[in-house]
Formats: C-alpha cells, sequence, structure tokens
C-alpha cells in the first residue's frame, strides 16, 4: 500500500506500543496500557475485518472447568498447579466483569453441568466420588463448594440420570463483550487497524520493525497476541486447534438453561436467544483440526446434528441456522505462555480454549510488564 505523508504521520509515526490482535487479550491490554501510559500512543493490529480467532468465535462459556477435567489435571498437575489454573480463571473472569460489566455482555449465573452418556458410567462414579474431596481443595477460590449433583431436569437423552453442576459458571454474549471492549479502547483513544495482517518483526537501532500485508513502520514496543495463531510470529509450543460450532433456529418453549458439557469437554452448548449453539467434535480428527484455516468439515457437523438430534433435543424439532469455527491456541502444558522475547517485546498466548476466563487477567499481566 502506497501511504500518503498525512496517513504515515497521522497513524504510523512515534508509536510507543504495537499490539497484535484485537481479540480478548490484546484489548484488555490496550485498556490497561491506556490506563498506566494515558500520553502513550497505542495502535492495535488485527489481521480479520473483525476480531478474528476464537474471540469473536467462541461459545460465550464462563467457565472454571469441568469435574472431569479437574481429576483429569490432577493426574498430571499438582494440587497447587490445579488450584493455581483455576484461581486464575476465577481471577480473570471477576476483571473481565469489572471491567466491561454483567449487563453489558448479558452475564447470566446459570450454572455448567458436565453431563456423561450411558457408557461412562465408570467415569461418572470415579467424578462423583471425587466431588468432597475437590470441593475442598477449591472451596478457597469459590468461597464455597462448586460441585454438586442435579437430576436430568432438562430430559437429554442416553446420558446418566444426574449431571455433575458447578455452580459458579455462567455464560455471556461474547459478541456483546467484544463490542464493549472495542467501544473502551475506541474512548482511550486507542488506534486499531483491521484487515492488516503482521507478517514479520525485526529489532533495529531505530526500534522494532514491524512489516505486515500493507506497510511497513517502527515501534518502540511490541505485544504479541494472536493466540493459536503464535507461530506465525514466534518460535514457541502453541498449536492451533479449530473448534467447530453451529446454532440452531429459534425453538419456541426452549426449557435448555445453563452451559453444558459432554464427553470429557469435547462438546459442549448451551442456550441462547431461544436458540441451542452447540459446539466441538475435535477429538474426532485431532490432526485435521489442528490448522490456523477456518471451515467446517461434514464429519464433524454431521456428529454434532446427530448428537443434537439424538441426546440434546430429541423430543423436539429443529433447524440448524448456522455453522462456523474459531480458531485456538493449545500446546502441552495448560498454563498460557506469558513470556518477555526480549526488553521490548512480549507474547501472551495459548490460552488453551479458556480466553473468556482468563483473557482479561493475561491481558493485565502483558500491561504489567511493558
Amino acid at each position: 500500500m502506497e501511504l500518503s505523508y498525512w496517513e504515515k504521520t497521522s497513524w504510523l509515526t512515534n508509536i510507543d506500543i504495537t499490539i497484535v490482535g484485537s481479540g480478548i487479550v490484546g484489548l484488555n491490554c490496550a485498556i490497561q496500557l491506556s490506563r498506566k501510559y494515558p500520553n502513550a500512543k497505542i495502535l492495535v493490529l488485527e489481521k480479520g475485518i473483525l476480531p478474528q480467532g476464537a474471540s469473536t468465535k467462541n461459545a460465550g462459556f464462563s467457565c472454571f472447568g469441568s469435574i472431569s477435567e479437574i481429576k483429569s489435571d490432577l493426574k498430571s498437575h499438582t494440587e497447587e498447579e490445579v488450584f493455581d489454573l483455576v484461581r486464575s480463571r476465577w481471577e480473570g473472569i471477576e476483571l473481565l466483569r469489572a471491567l466491561v460489566g454483567d449487563k453489558e455482555m448479558d452475564y447470566r449465573q446459570y450454572g455448567g453441568h458436565e453431563l456423561f452418556t450411558k457408557e461412562k458410567l465408570e467415569l461418572f462414579e470415579e467424578c462423583s466420588d471425587s466431588i468432597e474431596s475437590i470441593n475442598r481443595l477449591l472451596k478457597p477460590i469459590y468461597k464455597g463448594n462448586p460441585y454438586t449433583k442435579n437430576p436430568n431436569n432438562f430430559c437429554f437423552r442416553g446420558i446418566q440420570e444426574e449431571y455433575i453442576t458447578n455452580t459458579f459458571e455462567g455464560q455471556i454474549n461474547t459478541g456483546k463483550m467484544m463490542l464493549a471492549l472495542l467501544h473502551q479502547a475506541r474512548k482511550a483513544g486507542i488506534e486499531i487497524l483491521n484487515s492488516i495482517e503482521v507478517l514479520s518483526f525485526e529489532e533495529t537501532s531505530e526500534g522494532i520493525k514491524i512489516s505486515t500485508s500493507s506497510f511497513d513502520y517502527f515501534t518502540a514496543k511490541l505485544i504479541i497476541a494472536t493466540n493459536g495463531f503464535a507461530k506465525k510470529l514466534l518460535e514457541i509450543d502453541v498449536k492451533p486447534a479449530r473448534a467447530q460450532v453451529l446454532i440452531t433456529k429459534p425453538i419456541k418453549g426452549l426449557p435448555i438453561k445453563g452451559t453444558f458439557h459432554l464427553e470429557e469437554g469435547y462438546y459442549y452448548f448451551r442456550n441462547i436467544d431461544n436458540r441451542v449453539l452447540f459446539g466441538g467434535g475435535r477429538n474426532l480428527d485431532f490432526f485435521g483440526e489442528e490448522t490456523t484455516e477456518f471451515g467446517n468439515t461434514l464429519l464433524i457437523q454431521n456428529t454434532l446434528e446427530t448428537m443434537l438430534k439424538e441426546i440434546i433435543l430429541p423430543n423436539t424439532l429443529f433447524e440448524i441456522d448456522q455453522r462456523w469455527s474459531g480458531i485456538m491456541g493449545v500446546g502441552t502444558k495448560k498454563k498460557p505462555i506469558i513470556k518477555r522475547i526480549s526488553e521490548n517485546v512480549v507474547c501472551g498466548v495459548r490460552l488453551g480454549g479458556m480466553g473468556i476466563a482468563i483473557g482479561s487477567l493475561v491481558g493485565k499481566q502483558l500491561s504489567d510488564m511493558s
């Protein structure tokens, strides 16, 4: 792109801080930095027309971990590590709620329920037996016992007669949350440029040279918040993980209320605007879903529709309204990577599908490092 003098001097000169990625992490970081350095010139670059990746594509779960996930984590992590993981999710949600406001993002604490199929009786019993000990471990975070059993009041088919519920979990309207964050960022004077992909960066005597799909420029500091796309810029332990989603047309009298986890969290669904939003199935093709390309596959979409018909809405006629996908960032460990690459470059990536829960906290931690 050939830039005019006005464009170059107004938008791309004397940049104090550049943030790559306008998702939950990037926007939270930008807002925190604007408060910390009110006179700084902060520029956010986003490769999508809208915030792209997972921040505007997710299911809107305000979750901390289903009981089977916590139980699994305790096999590969110490109790202290699991405690810290859950605490960071709790603190992240509280930070997001304080920044955006419950009303602005339609936050509803309906509880998060884990369902177990009839074939998973042994896992259900193991998790049931673990409720007391896991509650005891996590009670200091919640100031109460998070996990309890509830009957199958929504009449899902082919599952155990009880759910294991985390009463503190909730749901949000993802679109409203992101709009609120964008509004706050712009109100703070933060410049956000969309449809600009960062291709590389180089530290020079003049500053950090940013090469994008449209222009080059210099910045004093650089923060990378691209999560599942991080490997395009950094040599780092992050793999992309695509998550496919569908949503029904409105269903009259839909009784379902809450967020639900199925098959150890590989499937998840919720109510929204009298619709059912249903996603997951990455476990059907881990290798194929390890991609930065958006899109849907017949294998996963057909499985989602079958499960929707046979388990979630067995006695209800429904039509699919939309399908989409998002790109998460995962790795060998669940803990996010919040790392200083050099004196003037830091990154906050690998949120492991917990962007809503920890994105605000990661963004704040990045601002504290800058």
